[in-house]
């Protein structure tokens, strides 16, 4: 295999990436919700060239029992790469950036979350990369929140993901496999989009105080659009499965998953 050959430049004079894609653009997004018919909620996603498959099951009886929560459900998160994935074979044993993404993916999706209403029980999301080409942490946090959302697991709301990267000094928005590598850093968020708290903030890099905080409303900005893609994936799945007559039924659920958190509260004080 020929070695990889670093980019001249990933901005063209025109302030175009390689790509041709503006600094604030996202690259092509599908969603699509119900892809597995075994699974109890699923959902896949093709940004730009990277395709990613999740899978809820559960709630169900915890296996291992030692890992029993007895006020809630434990949430279990698989990440993994398949081995035709990259262009280097990789090695088909969980490795240690897999286990971490799926605590990372976890700790994005637990805030939204009603697990309290599923104690000594286990919701086990499997999320499969099928193809990488960057931003495959974020992609999969748009994917499973779908897959939850299909599985019927009681959420505040949707969670929408995107990776913020600097290039030659200049912030640009869903970072693709060479701008990842070849990049200054980035700074992957996760936010809940009623009231743009953040469920998830990471930072491989170097950025100033002004460029952290630039780059956080370029990415609270991407993600309200990832929002409306996701709405719209959930959209598609149910009017399918749903009679006619009742698109009132799917205007109510997508305002159940689109309660703000301070509804939400008073909800579990009552």
């Amino acid at each position: 295999m020929s070695p990889e050959v670093k980019p001249d430049s990933l901005l063209n004079a025109e302030g175009l990436r390689f790509d041709g894609r503006r600094v604030d653009e996202l690259r092509p997004i599908q969603m699509e919700v119900g892809v597995l018919k075994t699974a109890d909620g699923s959902a896949s996603i093709r940004q730009g060239k990277t395709y990613i498959l999740a899978a809820v099951y559960g709630p169900r009886e915890l296996h291992p029992r030692h890992l029993t929560l007895n006020d809630r459900a434990y949430l279990r998160v698989v990440y993994r790469m398949a081995t035709f994935s990259v262009p280097d074979r990789k090695r088909p044993a969980p490795s240690r950036r897999e286990r971490e993404i799926s605590m990372v993916i976890a700790n994005a999706l637990q805030p939204v979350l009603f697990l309290e209403q599923y104690p000594k029980a286990v919701i086990d999301v499997f999320i499969q990369v099928i193809q990488a080409d960057g931003g495959t942490r974020c992609a999969a946090i748009n994917a499973a929140s779908l897959a939850l959302a299909d599985a019927g697991i009681p959420m505040r709301s949707l969670v929408p993901s995107v990776a913020v990267g600097k290039a030659e000094g200049t912030l640009i928005v869903d970072l693709g496999d060479e701008e990842d590598k070849y990049g200054q850093g980035d700074v992957p968020l996760a936010i809940l989009p009623g009231t743009n708290e953040l469920t998830l903030l990471q930072q491989d890099g170097s950025f100033t105080r002004e460029e952290l905080m630039e780059a956080m409303q370029m990415g609270v900005n991407a993600c309200k659009y990832l929002h409306e893609l996701q709405k719209d994936a959930l959209k598609r799945s149910y009017s399918k499965k749903t009679p006619e007559g009742v698109d009132e039924e799917l205007d109510d659920y997508e305002d159940d998953l689109e309660t703000d958190l301070g509804e939400a509260d008073i909800m579990e004080d009552e």
